[in-house]
Parts: structure tokens; C-alpha cells; sequence
């Protein structure tokens, strides 16, 4: 890849993606513009629009289509996945974006929560909050198998496997020190459910010892998550299995404003990665220029710094930052603005920036 452009697949999918990717994409443009390099966007209407022109959401050889994606692209932005208003609820894009998660094999979910304003938080203390949750996206629930036995009696009995290989948790974990160290975090807490004992435990301390430089601790689920709720300053990144990080990132969002602040990166360093905001269809509101943008836009930041522009990642983050300052929001943050016009504001924030810093 040029160090100077950057080939994206915009995948606006179903809902609200349609209303926040757009938007995105142009802040995106903008940053990286402003340091030099070159981003060009490829819309795919994939979900919803595709079986509206169409008649089917994707084309029948989803794993085809990621690799093709992957072969065309240096990035790839999708939207949301689910429930579109206008058409049948099983019509969606969620084959595609699994595949796009394990074809890939796009093992870490990264998923920042920092908090902008305290009037974001449900919190009664007024401490500071940058919290990531390093979700180990390949393994775990989401590769699970499983049987049903008795099916539809009284009698009947699921089971599923939780799969975790020493492959899977040692690269996972190695990534979080690495970002810990790379990004100025002080420390790594590894959290599970197993009583101190299991590979996760014994993993993630095999891990530790190559990064004396960082804090590493082990903490219990339940624990975990009573803590952050009184205590969220005392914890930075923390790295856990798929079904506990599901869970901990919507809490973590919940602690700094809501699903529309919640930005994810989908990565496998050295490979072509996804980048996904997480707060869904959001079915009520699509369509209507009332979406959140930053959890997309925030997405954009993770995108450029995992490519390696740094520079232009920080314009971003610091376009959202004084559009919290001078409120200009959208409703579910108690501003008044729609979309587009934060979208707008955002541009010309980060154009602005990178005239005043000589970009």
C-alpha cells in the first residue's frame, strides 16, 4: 500500500449506516488530506439497498466477496448490520460482516471508550475515563458449536463449546501490552471467570513477563465490572474473551455517553482489517439525519492510526473534542444539530487544525 493513499470499501449495509458512513467518510477524507494522503472511497450497497435493487442482500458466495473486498482494498468501513426499516427483518447484512470478522481472521476487537464531557456520564464521580476493551474476536461464543438434544420437550438440552486454543489468547494479549506500551496506556487487566486457573490465566501471565514496563493484573468478571462502575479511573485497556468483551465494551460505552460514542476496529495487524462503529440499525432513527456520527467518525480515527497515520488520527480526535466543547450535537447528546451539520462542522474543525498546526 502507498504510504500516500489509502483504497477503502465504504459498506454502508443496513439502517444507520446509511446517515453516519457518508459523514465519516468525508472527515475521514479531510484528516488525511491534510497530511497528505489520498483516501478513495468505494460505496457498496450491500444489505438493505442490494435487496431493494435486487432482491437478496448479498451475493450468494459471501466468503468470495470478502476475499475480493480484501484483493481491492487497503481498508474496509462498514456500516451497521440488522433490522432496516425498509425491508423484512431477516433481510440484513450480518452474514457478511461475520465473515468479514473470521475469514479475515480479524482477531482483535478494539473497542475505545474515553469519555469527552463528564455531563456524558451516568457516573457520580468526576474522574478521568479512557477505557479499551481488547475483545478477542475469532474464538470463544462466536466460533462455538454445539447439539440439541430432545429438541422441543421438556427434556431438551443445548450444549455448546467455548473454544480458546493458547494461539488465540497469546496473540490477543500480546497486542493489548503492545498498544499499552505504543499508546502511553500504564496497564493491562486481563479478566475472566475461572477461579485463577485455566489457559486465559495462565496465558496472559506468560504474556506479562515480556512487558515489565506495563502493569498487568487479573480480575474476576463481576468484579470487573462493579469496579468500573465506582472506580473506572483505575483501569486503562482490558483484555478479555469474546463473550465478556461484548458485554464490557456496551457497559464501557454506557460509562461515556451511549452506543452513539461507540467506535471498533476489527484488526489483524499486517492484514487488510474492518472497521465498524457498533451502536447498530438504530431502526428508529435512520434516515432522518438524527444519527450520532462520532462513534462512525471515531471509527475513522481507529482506522487511520491502525494504517500508520498517526497525524491524521489525532485531527480527528481533537475536531471531536472541540465539537463537544462548542456543542455541536446531535440530540442523544443534548445538542441540537443533525448529521450532516456535525459532519460539516467536523470537516471544517479539522481543516482548521491543519492549517493552525502546518499540516
Amino acid at each position: 500500500m502507498p504510504d500516500n493513499l489509502i483504497r477503502m470499501a465504504v459498506i454502508l449495509a443496513d439502517g444507520v449506516g446509511h446517515d453516519v458512513l457518508p459523514v465519516a467518510t468525508e472527515v475521514i477524507q479531510a484528516a488525511a488530506g491534510a497530511c497528505g494522503v489520498e483516501v478513495k472511497p468505494t460505496v457498496y450497497g450491500y444489505g438493505a439497498q442490494r435487496y431493494l435493487e435486487e432482491g437478496s442482500p448479498l451475493p450468494e458466495d459471501v466468503p468470495g466477496l470478502v476475499q475480493d473486498l480484501a484483493s481491492k482494498h487497503d481498508a474496509i468501513f462498514f456500516g451497521s448490520a440488522g433490522v432496516d426499516p425498509r425491508v423484512p427483518k431477516e433481510v440484513n447484512c450480518r452474514p457478511l460482516l461475520r465473515e468479514l470478522r473470521r475469514g479475515l481472521d480479524l482477531y482483535v476487537n478494539f473497542r475505545p471508550a474515553p469519555l469527552l464531557d463528564r455531563r456524558f456520564s451516568p457516573l457520580l464521580v468526576d474522574v478521568p475515563v479512557d477505557l479499551v476493551v481488547m475483545r478477542e474476536n475469532t474464538e470463544g461464543k462466536i466460533s462455538s458449536r454445539g447439539e440439541v438434544f430432545k429438541e422441543g420437550t421438556p427434556d431438551e438440552v443445548t450444549v455448546y463449546d467455548d473454544i480458546n486454543t493458547y494461539k488465540g489468547i497469546e496473540r490477543i494479549c500480546r497486542y493489548s501490552f503492545e498498544y499499552a506500551r505504543s499508546h502511553g496506556y500504564p496497564k493491562v487487566s486481563m479478566t475472566d471467570k475461572g477461579g485463577g486457573v485455566g489457559i486465559w490465566y495462565r496465558v496472559f501471565w506468560e504474556v506479562a513477563g515480556k512487558y515489565p514496563d506495563v502493569e498487568a493484573e487479573h480480575i474476576f468478571i463481576d468484579t470487573l465490572c462493579a469496579e468500573l462502575l465506582r472506580h473506572p479511573d483505575r483501569y486503562s485497556i482490558i483484555v478479555t474473551n469474546d463473550i465478556f468483551g461484548d458485554i464490557l465494551s456496551d457497559l464501557c460505552a454506557g460509562l461515556v455517553g451511549g452506543m452513539g460514542m461507540a467506535a471498533s476496529g476489527c484488526i489483524h495487524p499486517g492484514r487488510v482489517c474492518m472497521f465498524e462503529p457498533v451502536h447498530g440499525t438504530a431502526p428508529d432513527i435512520c434516515f432522518q439525519d438524527k444519527a450520532n456520527p462520532f462513534a462512525a467518525v471515531l471509527t475513522g480515527r481507529i482506522l487511520l492510526d491502525t494504517l500508520g497515520h498517526r497525524k491524521a488520527s489525532e485531527l480527528i480526535w481533537e475536531a471531536v473534542r472541540l465539537a463537544v466543547k462548542e456543542d455541536k450535537l446531535t440530540g442523544d447528546l443534548g445538542g441540537r444539530l443533525g448529521t450532516r451539520a456535525v459532519g460539516d462542522y467536523l470537516v471544517e474543525t479539522v481543516e482548521k487544525l491543519a492549517k493552525e498546526g502546518g499540516a
